[in-house]
């Protein structure tokens, strides 16, 4: 058995300045006796480590610590301006881009509804380049991108999988090509994958190694976190179960061709209105929509959803609002048919947390999510504890940016470089 090789100054140095970096992430800013205290560093040492990530434009100095008896310390932050990233949710509906600096906050964003005969790479530039140019910086500047999608490209044949609603982006050369026209590196990630980062980052999932969640818009989807890591199976397919065959629908066939299957046929959007018919609960007026194109301010709320998502989410906000009677039999009788499919993904996976998110889900609110418990009890042989997600400002677009964050820090924190 070979030597363990010790540890080298510079190795130790990066290691110290990768975990004071890490610090001033979590905590902001702080003094030079503050982070000698967190990281274990003297004086002299941690002095040192400021004034190498001053020196390499990491950190920043900020103002001084006035509340305190004796002179005013020296206070370090994070220098956010040190990278940024780029985020874009692609649904067939058009393309939402933002920008984040190193700290995670959005600088910049743009939305770029479809176009009939676009092209894939030119909405991907074109919505990129209004974010960046929202944020005041270039093309260029950005560090990473990630790129959120219905379905999954195969990563045996780089061809998007799951997604023929997606129009454009199903050409076998589309990653060459956005390759070609994008600077940075470039990663594709399925789109409700990506809101479970975000909730495994800030929201209802942090802390947990194990969930599942629940995603019901224009489609019904999963994601899921096998020990901490997302699952994505074979073909990058894993989570998608609006294709479960399931009881209470016929079955359906060439699942791919049709791009649904019985779990959505049983429980997506687009049977909101007929369960509110057979209970006797009325339409409420449909919502406008806005689809212009232009700068987002930055955490601006999500896009107005599709007509048939607006549908579903106004009956089961006016169901929530005042859960009896009719109302309570309408959010009963879809707790029943979501249960349906949930209940498989329990007895496979045994999770110990579902994650309800998408307008859909959440516009059902603690009524619907008691009644769903319940039902699972009933047909599923464990009981996961479902709660609602809590990132609800665009959580596949912040997944993306978290995920280009992630990677971005992991190397920009490396001073061994």
């Amino acid at each position: 058995m070979p030597a363990a090789t010790p540890g080298t100054p510079s190795l130790l140095r990066a290691m110290n300045d990768r975990a004071a970096l890490e610090l001033l992430l979590t905590h902001g800013p702080l003094s030079r006796t503050r982070i000698g205290h967190l990281t274990g560093l003297s004086k002299p040492t941690a002095s040192q480590l400021l004034a190498r990530l001053e020196a390499a434009g990491l950190v920043v100095a900020t103002g001084t610590d006035g509340g305190r008896p004796g002179p005013n310390a020296q206070l370090y932050a994070l220098n956010a301006r040190a990278a940024h990233v780029g985020g874009l949710d692609v649904t067939p509906e058009g393309v939402v881009a933002a920008v984040a600096d190193l700290s995670g906050t959005v600088v910049g964003g743009f939305e770029l509804p479809y176009a009939e005969g676009a092209e894939a790479v030119a909405q991907v530039t074109a919505a990129l380049d209004g974010a960046v140019a929202a944020a005041g910086l270039h093309r260029d500047d950005l560090h990473r991108l990630v790129i959120a999608t219905p379905g999954a490209f195969d990563p045996q044949t780089g061809r998007l999988r799951y997604a023929s609603h997606l129009p454009g982006w199903h050409s076998p050369t589309l990653l060459d090509e956005l390759a070609a026209a994008l600077p940075m590196p470039v990663e594709y990630e399925n789109d409700v994958n990506l809101a479970a980062v975000a909730e495994q980052r800030l929201g209802a999932a942090r802390g947990h190694e194990d969930f599942v969640l629940l995603w019901n818009e224009e489609g019904l989807g999963a994601a899921l976190v096998l020990g901490g890591r997302l699952h994505r199976g074979w073909t990058g397919g894993a989570g998608e179960v609006g294709f479960l065959p399931v009881p209470g629908h016929p079955l359906v066939r060439q699942v791919t061709r049709a791009n649904s299957g019985g779990y959505q046929e049983l429980a997506g959007a687009q049977v909101l209105p007929r369960l509110a018919r057979e209970h006797g609960v009325e339409a409420p007026p449909a919502p406008g929509t806005d689809t212009g194109t232009g700068a987002l301010p930055p955490g601006s709320a999500a896009a107005p959803p599709g007509p048939q998502v607006a549908a579903a989410v106004a009956l089961l906000r006016r169901a929530a609002a005042e859960p009896e009677g009719p109302h309570l039999d309408f959010l009963r009788s879809y707790a029943t048919v979501l249960a349906t499919g949930l209940a498989s993904l329990v007895a496979v996976l045994d999770p110990e947390l579902v994650v309800l998110s998408g307008a859909v889900i959440s516009a059902g609110g603690d009524p619907l999510r008691t009644l769903l418990q319940d039902e699972l009890a009933e047909i599923a042989p464990s009981r996961p504890r479902l709660v609602a997600g809590e990132v609800h400002e665009r959580p596949v677009l912040r997944g993306a940016l978290e995920s280009a964050l992630a990677a971005a820090r992991e190397e920009v924190f490396d001073t061994s470089r």
